[in-house]
Order: structure tokens, then sequence, then C-alpha cells
């Protein structure tokens, strides 16, 4: 990913943060939810007997040794180049 895309991404989040961090709410009306009953009867008893069990864990052994491996060497240039960024200004509804 480009640091282009990284930072339009980047951007993208924080003005949906701040748009969301500046909104102002205000309740105008009470909720009420009304929740259905129900009457649940036991029919018989119950009873649960679990499995005994014997576990055996394998035995690990962790070691470290050196080995020699071929990896690639890579440079990096950098340049600096002027990119557009946006630039955004949120007043919060608040203060309007």
């Amino acid at each position: 990913m480009t640091i282009l895309k990284k930072l339009s991404l980047v951007s993208t989040a924080a003005l949906f943060t701040l748009g969301l961090a500046a909104c102002d709410v205000d309740k105008t009306k009470e909720g009420d939810v009304d929740m259905p009953k129900y009457e649940v009867e036991k029919t018989q008893e119950g009873k649960v007997d679990l499995p005994k069990v014997e576990v055996t864990p394998p035995d690990v052994d962790v070691k470290k040794e050196e080995k020699t491996v071929t990896v690639p060497d890579v440079d990096v240039k950098k340049e600096e180049k002027t990119v557009t960024v946006p630039d955004v200004d949120v007043t919060p509804a608040k203060d309007k």
C-alpha cells in the first residue's frame, strides 16, 4: 500500500471520528419497551453424569540452534514528495 493510500485511509478515519465527536444529541422523547412474558414449567428431573477422563499431555522440548539462511539485501530509496491532504475544520453542533 502506498504512502498516499495510507494517508488517505488515516485521514478518512480521522474525519469520520471527528464527525461523530462533534454531534450534539438531545433526547426528545422517552422510550418504552414492553417485553413479552413467558412461563416455563419443569416436566422431569434432570441429572448430569459426566465421563471421567485421564489426559496425558505430550512432552515438549524447545531448543535453539543457529542456522545459516540466505536473505535478500534490499536498499530502499527515500524521497520527499508533496501530496494533497484534507484540512478539516469541524464546528460542533452545540457551538453553532
